[in-house]
C-alpha cells in the first residue's frame, strides 16, 4: 500500500519536568522530520565505533526498506538502520543513543500490522535480524531458549524430532519473528485452546535503555516479587530491547480433524460460533471467513471451500483419536442444529492442511481482488459476532468499499479487511474511517480495539475511544518507570489529550470526561 506518509505525533504533556517534557516534545515534533546532515555524520560516527561498517545503513536506498512494516500506509525513513551481532553490541548501541538522546526502533521481520516498527525520522531502527540462533531445547522440560530473531515456525521445526512444537501460530509465522511475537502478544488460528503469546513464554531476558539487563518471569511455575512478564509481552518495544526468550513447548497431538460447515447467512455463522462455546467444547481452532474470503483463496489454493456459502466455519479438533472422534460428533451436532446447509470433515492430515491453507493464506489472497487492503483487528464478544458482521455490512454501502471478513472466531478476534486503491486519496480516507468505525462498534459491543497487532501508529485515536484517563495513566506512568527519556519507540500506542480531543473522541467514565493532559513518551 502506498497512501501518504503518517502523520506527525502530538507533543508530550507540560505535567512532565520541563527538561524531560522539553526533550520528549522535541522528539514527537521531528517524528516525520529529516534529521540535519551534521546530525547524521555524529550519529553515524559513534556508532561506528560500536559496529562493524557492514552493520550501519545510513544512505536513502539502504535505509528504504526498512521505512515501514506490514501496514506500509504508515512511512518514514530512519536516520541509520543498525544491525548489531552481539549482545554487548545491543548494550553498547543503547547507552550511546541515551547520551546521545537519539531515538531507537526495535525491528524484527517487519511483519507487523499496526505500524509499530515504523522508524522515528530522527532516530535509528534497531534491527534484530541477526540474532537468530534457537540456543537450546529441552525436551524433558519442554522448553526453548531461543533469540527474539528467530522466526516463529523454525522453533517448531527445530523441536519436531522431540515430538514437540510451539503452539501460538499466527498467519505470518513462516515469516515472523518471535522477538515481534513478544512485542505485540500474536496469536494465531490456534490460540483459543493453547493461548496467545503471553500464555507460551516463560522468561524474557531484555536490556533497558540504560544497557542495564534485566529478566522478566522464570522457568519455574511461580517468581518472587511482582510479575512483569506480562506487561513485557505487548509492550510494543517501548520498555526494553528483547535479547532471548525462553518458550513452552507442547507434545505434537497424535491426531488433529478439522470440520468445514458452510453457512447461507453470516449471522447464523456466527452465531454458531456462540453455540459452540455455550455446549463446552473448546476446539483447538475455529476460524470464520464470508463469502468474499473464500471466493478469494479458493480461486489461490484451491482449498475445497463452497463457494456457494455466505461463510465458513473451520472448527479442529486435536488430541487422542478417542477424543478427536468425541469432539467432531459433539462439533457436528451442534452445528447442525445452529443452521449449518453442509458439513465436510477432513479425512486425512493431507486434508486438514489443505482446509488451512486456505485460512492461513487469506491475506495475500486479498491483494488479488484489490491493489490493497487496510487490515483491521478489534475483538468483541462471541456472542455478538453475528451482529459486528451485519454491522460491518452496513459500513461497506456508507464508505463504498469492499471488505472481506477472516477472523479468529473462537475468541472473537476479528481481522476485517478493507479493500481500496492506495492511490486514491479519498479511497484511502474512506478506508482509514470505515477502519475507525470498526473498532468503534468493537468497544460498543463489550471488546476492545485490537486483539494481536498492537496499537503503534494505527490505533492512536482509537485508544481514545478505549481508555479513561486513569487507565491512560498508568500506561504512561509503566512506561517512564522503564524508559525515563522515552526513546524506546517513542510516538506508538499511547495518546495525549490534544490527540484525543483532535479526534473528538472522549471515554466517559463514571459520569464525567475522564481525558486530561497526559505524559506522552
Amino acid at each position: 500500500m502506498n497512501p501518504p506518509i503518517a502523520r506527525p505525533v502530538q507533543s508530550p504533556s507540560a505535567d512532565l519536568p520541563d527538561t524531560v517534557a522539553r526533550a520528549a516534545a522535541d522528539r514527537h515534533a521531528d517524528l516525520t522530520a529529516p534529521p540535519g546532515a551534521a546530525r547524521q555524520r555524529e550519529v553515524v560516527e559513534r556508532l561506528r565505533s560500536i559496529v562493524p561498517a557492514h552493520c550501519l545503513l545510513y544512505r536513502e536506498e539502504d535505509t528504504r526498506p526498512y521505512e515501514c512494516d506490514g501496514l506500509s500506509a504508515f512511512r518514514q525513513l530512519p536516520m541509520v538502520v543498525v544491525l548489531p551481532e552481539t549482545v554487548e553490541q545491543v548494550q553498547a548501541l543503547l547507552k550511546a543513543c541515551r547520551e546521545l538522546d537519539v531515538p531507537i526502533v526495535a525491528r524484527g521481520a517487519g511483519t507487523s500490522l499496526s505500524g509499530g516498527s515504523m522508524p522515528h525520522a530522527s532516530g535509528i531502527v534497531l534491527s534484530m535480524a541477526k540474532f537468530n540462533r534457537i540456543l537450546s531445547i529441552d525436551p524433558l522440560a519442554r522448553i526453548a531458549r531461543v533469540q527474539p530473531g528467530v522466526r516463529n515456525l523454525a522453533i517448531s521445526d527445530a523441536a519436531a524430532p522431540h515430538g514437540l512444537y510451539y503452539a501460538p501460530d499466527p498467519s505470518s509465522q513462516i515469516a515472523c519473528t518471535i522477538g515481534g511475537n513478544v512485542a505485540e502478544n500474536s496469536g494465531g488460528v490456534h490460540c483459543l485452546k493453547y493461548g496467545l503469546t503471553v500464555h507460551n513464554v516463560l522468561r524474557v531476558r531484555a536490556l533497558t535503555i540504560d544497557g542495564e539487563f534485566v529478566e522478566f518471569g522464570t522457568e519455574a511455575l511461580d517468581a518472587p516479587g511482582l510479575d512483569m512478564l506480562a506487561p513485557m509481552i505487548g509492550s510494543e518495544g517501548m520498555l526494553a530491547i528483547v535479547t532471548e526468550i525462553t518458550v513452552k513447548l507442547v507434545p505434537v497431538p497424535p491426531l488433529a480433524r478439522v470440520v468445514m460447515a458452510s453457512f447461507d447467512d453470516v449471522v447464523t455463522a456466527g452465531d454458531a460460533v456462540a453455540h459452540i462455546i455455550a455446549a463446552g467444547i473448546i476446539p483447538a481452532g475455529l476460524e470464520m471467513m464470508d463469502s468474499k474470503a473464500t471466493v478469494a483463496v479458493e480461486e489461490f489454493v484451491h482449498a475445497g471451500y463452497d463457494l456457494g456459502a455466505a461463510a465458513i466455519l473451520l472448527a479442529e479438533s486435536d488430541g487422542t483419536p478417542e477424543e478427536v472422534a468425541d469432539d467432531v460428533a459433539r462439533i457436528v451436532q451442534v452445528l447442525r442444529e445452529s443452521g449449518a446447509t453442509g458439513i465436510r470433515v477432513s479425512e486425512s492430515e493431507a486434508e486438514r492442511l489443505l482446509f488451512w491453507s486456505g485460512r492461513k493464506n487469506a491475506f495475500p489472497a486479498a491483494g488479488r481482488l484489490s491493489p490493497d487492503y487496510y487490515c483491521m483487528d478489534g475483538t468483541i464478544p462471541r456472542r455478538n459476532i453475528g451482529r459486528m458482521l451485519a454491522a460491518i455490512a452496513a459500513m461497506e454501502e456508507k464508505y463504498r468499499l469492499r471488505c472481506m471478513n477472516v477472523f479468529h472466531a473462537g475468541d472473537g478476534n476479528l481481522h476485517p479487511l478493507i479493500l481500496f486503491d492506495a492511490n486514491d486519496p479519498d479511497e484511502w480516507q474512506r478506508a482509514e474511517r470505515f477502519g475507525a468505525e470498526i473498532l468503534e462498534r468493537s468497544v460498543e459491543f463489550g471488546g476492545t480495539i485490537t486483539g494481536e497487532h498492537g496499537v503503534g501508529i494505527e490505533k492512536l485515536d482509537s485508544m481514545c475511544v478505549q481508555f479513561s484517563r486513569e487507565e491512560l495513566a498508568v500506561f504512561s506512568a509503566v512506561k517512564h518507570a522503564f524508559d525515563p527519556p522515552g526513546l524506546l519507540n517513542p510516538g506508538k500506542a499511547i495518546p495525549t489529550l490534544a490527540r484525543c480531543a483532535e479526534y473528538g473522541k472522549v471515554h466517559v467514565h463514571g459520569g464525567r470526561l475522564a481525558f486530561a493532559e497526559l505524559p506522552r513518551f
